[in-house]
């Protein structure tokens, strides 16, 4: 049986990705990019308690956009800001700006 090294439960049972989802503090914001084109970036995310690979491909997928992660940021093709902070709300996160 494996065990979780932070909670000392085991992988079934562990909690930790659901606790550092209540911990993050995470930013939502519209960046206009060249020729006029506007991109949705979130910021806030740490990448050892959370899989920005999984969260950007659920996220894409939701808003039927393009994006990539990048420098530990997901960035979104167009303006979702207020579908991103319903989504991550959804998602269990709390601490959503």
């Amino acid at each position: 049986m494996n065990i979780c090294p932070k909670c000392g439960l085991s992988k079934e049972l562990c909690v930790c990705e659901s606790i550092a989802k209540e911990d993050q503090h995470i930013n939502v914001k519209t960046v206009k990019r060249r020729f006029g084109k506007l991109t949705t970036v979130i910021e806030g995310l740490d990448q050892k308690d959370i899989n920005l690979k999984d969260l950007a491909k659920t996220l894409k997928a939701k808003l039927a956009c393009g994006g990539t992660i990048k420098d530990g940021k997901i960035e979104l093709q167009g303006e979702h800001t207020a579908k991103v902070k319903e989504e991550l709300a959804k998602l269990g996160f709390t601490h959503v700006r």
